[in-house]
């Protein structure tokens, strides 16, 4: 039956062709989007591990959650470094993490931070050891294997925070260690000491006072209770100078942005999909038309009809089969494009993923699709009236 299906399925190849490539691109539209969303999902909560809160200057939410969590965006600006000591007192406050952000390396940047940063990760290291002094820097795996440096050289940042900026060059950093690859935010990071960052930019500020005031650029919160929800944006909004955003309601807006885009795509999809039943359904009937003879034949050859209709279905399963197959390389082909992309242009990484849940969907959808199309067919060949078949005139 299988082969005899796949003989039949054959003898019409242009048409065959056709409906492959319409149910191929329908599937692979699926899922570029049921991969992609995922993986962009799966990413954003790797990245956001367990910060509860960004707190920074005054300005966009969205733009201080991009900056303090992803570093896909500038910084609003600066805060007095007091802020952190404030946040630290308040009750519902179990940690707060400084982030000193203005330099980068090759487009990489360069965050003055405190070890504190590394557990939000559970990072770990794989050569070398943390900075214990000014002016030393861990390398992000993925700056490390860029960059080709390692521990024991030097390298200069750069003013900024994208590539092309001036160089510090009077300001060299030694690197101390490299993470081990964590998949997160950190692979694509230069680490090092708060003091580092106000030490290379003393030279751009007009006064070189030691005592006047230090500031960070954001502070990383967690809470301590869920109270703390309710209450802290609150407090810190309330504050002259300072905004607060929550990574997990900007995190869901953002979402909401892409999920445009994807249910574009989605659609664009479905459509396809629509078409290539259509396309289907109509070879078919067509098949069982042309067919005639030989199903009749196969009747009188002790065939029973439930069989002769199965063959119509078979038929179409095989269609939808080798579509499936073609379709998830195809997707995933895509994603793969769209991962390289992200990383040549230093962006978000998307999350580590196997075959998602979702996915599953994308064979059954076909197989669906497939039985829906051939259901027509199939009852017209189930019908045959044999006998008349066999005395029409040839």
């Amino acid at each position: 039956m299988i082969r005899l299906a796949w003989r039949y399925l054959w003898s019409s190849p242009l048409t065959t062709a056709l409906n492959l490539l319409l149910l191929t691109l329908g599937l692979a539209a699926v899922t570029f989007v049921l991969r992609a969303s995922a993986q962009v999902e799966a990413g954003l909560k790797r990245d956001l591990a367990s910060i509860d809160l960004v707190v920074g200057a005054k300005g966009s939410p969205m733009q201080i959650m991009l900056a303090g969590v992803f570093h896909l965006d500038a910084p609003t600006g600066n805060i007095p470094l007091a802020t952190l000591e404030l946040l630290k007192k308040q009750p519902l406050v179990a940690q707060a993490v400084p982030l000193s952000l203005g330099d980068s390396f090759h487009g990489y940047r360069i965050a003055g931070t405190t070890p504190d940063y590394l557990d939000l990760y559970g990072a770990r290291l794989g050569q070398g050891a943390l900075w214990t002094q000014p002016m030393q820097a861990v390398l992000g795996a993925e700056v490390a294997r860029t960059s080709g440096l390692k521990p024991g050289d030097r390298f200069a940042g750069s003013h900024g925070l994208a590539e092309g900026g001036g160089a510090h060059g009077d300001h060299q950093f030694e690197v101390v260690g490299v993470l081990a690859e964590s998949g997160s935010v950190l692979d694509r990071l230069v680490l090092t000491d708060l003091a580092s960052v106000w030490e290379v930019h003393e030279d751009h500020h007009a006064a070189h006072d030691e005592d006047a005031p230090r500031e960070i650029t954001l502070a990383l919160v967690r809470y301590r209770s869920p109270l703390a929800a309710v209450m802290l944006p609150r407090w810190v909004n309330a504050r002259d100078g300072l905004q607060s955003a929550a990574p997990a309601l900007e995190t869901a807006r953002l979402m909401r942005l892409v999920g445009a885009g994807t249910e574009v795509l989605r659609g664009f999809g479905i459509v396809l999909l629509a078409a290539a039943g259509l396309s289907v359904w109509v070879a078919l009937l067509h098949a069982v038309r042309a067919r005639q003879g030989d199903l009749a034949m196969l009747r009188m050859l002790g065939a029973p009809a439930r069989r002769v209709a199965a063959l119509i279905a078979l038929e179409a399963l095989l269609l939808a089969g080798l579509a499936t197959l073609l379709g998830l390389v195809a997707g995933h082909g895509l994603v793969t494009v769209l991962e390289r992309l992200l990383a040549e242009r230093q962006s978000l990484r998307l999350g580590a993923l196997g075959l998602s849940d979702a996915e599953w969907l994308v064979p059954l959808l076909a197989g669906a699709l497939a039985l829906l199309a051939a259901a027509w067919p199939a009852w017209r060949a189930y019908r045959l009236d044999v006998t008349t078949l066999l005395q029409a005139p040839r």
